[in-house]
């Protein structure tokens, strides 16, 4: 008798070691949190393998991976090769997304502002600083804009999402700086935690103006503003414009696809996109066997959720140079 419930025993842990060998945990990058969260739920429906991946933020994801405390981690500011060999970290893009400009002003409806160039940059670095300010007025003929101080929502946590849109901001102001976590000198600044947080703080606060992934505009139905492209064209956030935009990214499986796609070229290119990268821990090899078999699902199968959500999946093209890396690493 006792015997056989040792032995039940044994199974049973045997059983649960198995089980706890598919769980795999990540966090980082709340750009794309959206998307992994439906290619997470479907690939267990169809494989019974569990991803957990916590939206923290890209430096928060950096920083657990260099220490691994995570089996993989997400990240939208792709690390030059000298950082990933100094981790010993592998690196490759997961989706393309976007970064809209979403407001909160009475009156103005989705995708009526227009925010040119010098605007955008004024706004962040504190030149403009009331909504009826020549600069913006200039290109909203017909849009009544109020005599209010514009409230400026950025993020508080070190993010990838704030290193592409200074990235982007940088092009138009070299006095804006590229970072993850900026000082910004606009005279109304609110910050909140993660995309989700800086789209709370639009919601909640009139006359306000903040960065978040495309993504969020939609499920939260944010009014975004068209921007200035680098053609002079004022361009909607839209799936096509992403596209076109996604158009021009070069990728090389030689420098880890080390790429920042800002400020394309292409008249019907929207101005601010970026790639979502995935980072492993390069001596890990079969939990990254593990977190790869995930990825080579989401490239086989994800693309019309990622598509549905405003992302942009990534070309055949490229999804067969990060397969053919994978074999490389030995981790395929």
């Amino acid at each position: 008798m006792q015997k056989t419930f040792l032995t039940a025993v044994i199974a049973a842990l045997s059983l649960f070691s198995t089980i706890c060998a598919d769980e795999l945990g990540g966090r980082g990058a709340s750009f794309p949190g959206p998307v992994y969260k439906e290619w997470t739920s479907a690939y267990y429906t169809q494989t019974q393998n569990q991803i957990n991946y916590t939206p923290t933020g890209s430096g928060d994801g950096v920083k657990a991976i260099s220490k691994r405390m995570v089996d993989f981690a997400g990240s939208d500011e792709p690390l030059k090769a000298k950082k990933l060999k100094k981790q010993k970290l592998l690196m490759f893009p997961a989706v393309v997304g976007s970064v809209v400009l979403a407001y909160n002003i009475d009156g103005i409806k989705d995708g009526e502002l227009k925010l040119s160039r010098a605007a955008l940059s004024g706004i962040f670095n504190g030149s403009i600083t009331y909504w009826d300010d020549k600069e913006i007025t200039a290109h909203n003929a017909g849009l009544t804009l109020p005599h209010e101080p514009i409230t400026v929502a950025v993020r508080a946590d070190k993010s990838g999402t704030t290193f592409n849109f200074t990235y982007f901001l940088n092009k138009l102001d070299a006095n804006i700086k590229v970072s993850k976590q900026p000082q910004w000198k606009a005279a109304k600044v609110v910050a909140g935690k993660s995309n989700s947080g800086v789209s709370a703080n639009i919601q909640q606060i009139k006359n306000s103006i903040g960065y978040v992934e495309y993504s969020f505009k939609q499920e939260l139905g944010l009014n975004a503003a068209q921007i200035q492209n680098k053609e002079g064209q004022f361009v909607n956030p839209t799936l096509a414009s992403f596209q076109d935009a996604a158009k021009y990214a070069t990728w090389t499986p030689q420098n880890d696809f080390y790429a920042v796609i800002a400020d394309p070229a292409g008249a019907t290119s929207y101005p601010i996109v970026a790639a979502t990268f995935i980072l492993l821990p390069s001596e890990k090899t079969e939990k990254d066997k593990q977190v790869v078999a995930f990825f080579d699902w989401a490239y086989t199968h994800g693309d019309e959720a990622a598509t549905k959500l405003g992302y942009v999946p990534l070309p055949e093209s490229t999804k067969a140079q990060i397969r053919q890396y994978w074999e490389a690493k030995k981790i395929k």
